[in-house]
């Protein structure tokens, strides 16, 4: 039984004797069934909320914008959850192994990295006259800004709990390190694509290659310090500045209504990344890769020095 291709792509054991490209395909089948799981147990809060808060769904009632986004953000630690009991009860391997280590510290190196990696893309950006400064906001709404923050903490913490804990730190030491960080970056890419391909095609293909090259950011970052809290805190900081604090556009989705500073792209071309914002900036694509090169030489060095 052992033996059938069945049994070996079948994500619901911890059977890794075989070949690469199998265990490969097998622990992406991994990601997308806790990914689906995740956001279908997500919304299904969502919408038990609204109900018990008196919401007629029939009739389209919702919350306002930043309530519904305050309840995407905080719901995804639903995907948090079941990357945990897809580790512990079908991989049945510790929760260390996965990089959730108590080296939590990490996290603040990571959000660091974050917003110097932020400043510099923008201040680059803005040399080019393609997303200009308009003024820091008076009276901002603290309470609402705090509340986004937390959000996008848990938001960065599932996709890398997804994608560095559950592929890459399940396959790097099986498979060849390029190929973990491949497939690592394969199903970062995933969530991110609906939204994505709805863009000129220009658009598409500089997104994906930033969302190529910050995967591997992330990736770097687990394998250097062994756990996922430098790249949970990198990217949800990242998320959180752009949209919360820059009020630019995130993901394809418009910033935040509650900001802190007023920036705003300048018309819509491949330098600013247009509607998709920075992340599909090819200016942002070469800052980025070269933090990739700086991190990736150290995350390999370190590995070669540790073998």
């Amino acid at each position: 039984m052992k033996e059938s291709i069945i049994y070996k792509l079948s994500p619901f054991n911890n059977y890794d004797d075989m070949p690469a490209p199998i265990l490969v395909l097998k622990k992406l089948l991994a990601f997308f069934i806790c990914f689906v799981l995740g956001m279908l147990a997500g919304n299904g809060v969502i919408i038990g909320i609204m109900i018990a808060c008196g919401k007629d769904l029939s009739k389209g009632e919702t919350f306002s914008d930043n309530v519904m986004s305050l309840l995407g953000l905080y719901c995804m630690a639903a995907i948090i959850a079941f990357s945990i009991l897809y580790w512990k009860l079908i991989e049945k391997r510790k929760l260390s192994e996965m990089g959730v280590t108590k080296h939590i510290g990490n996290w603040f190196i990571g959000a660091l990295i974050s917003m110097g990696l932020l400043a510099v893309c923008v201040a680059a950006i803005m040399l080019t006259g393609s997303i200009r400064f308009y003024g820091v906001l008076g009276d901002p709404n603290v309470k609402m800004i705090l509340l986004m923050l937390g959000g996008f903490v848990i938001q960065g913490a599932a996709e890398e709990f997804l994608c560095r804990g559950l592929v890459l730190c399940s396959l790097k030491d099986r498979v060849p390190l390029p190929v973990a960080v491949a497939a690592s970056t394969l199903s970062f890419i995933y969530p991110h694509w609906s939204t994505l391909r709805e863009f000129e095609p220009l658009y598409i293909f500089s997104g994906l290659l930033n969302l190529a090259v910050i995967s591997c950011v992330f990736s770097f970052l687990t394998i250097r310090t062994k756990n996922i809290w430098a790249a949970c805190g990198l990217h949800s900081i990242w998320n959180f500045c752009l949209s919360c604090v820059l009020g630019l556009n995130l993901s394809g989705s418009e910033g935040a209504s509650t900001v802190l500073i007023d920036m705003r792209s300048a018309g819509a071309n491949i330098l600013n990344g247009g509607a998709y914002g920075i992340e599909s900036s090819i200016i942002a694509d070469i800052i980025i890769a070269v933090l990739a090169v700086m991190t990736g030489y150290m995350a390999i060095r370190k590995n070669r020095q540790e073998v």
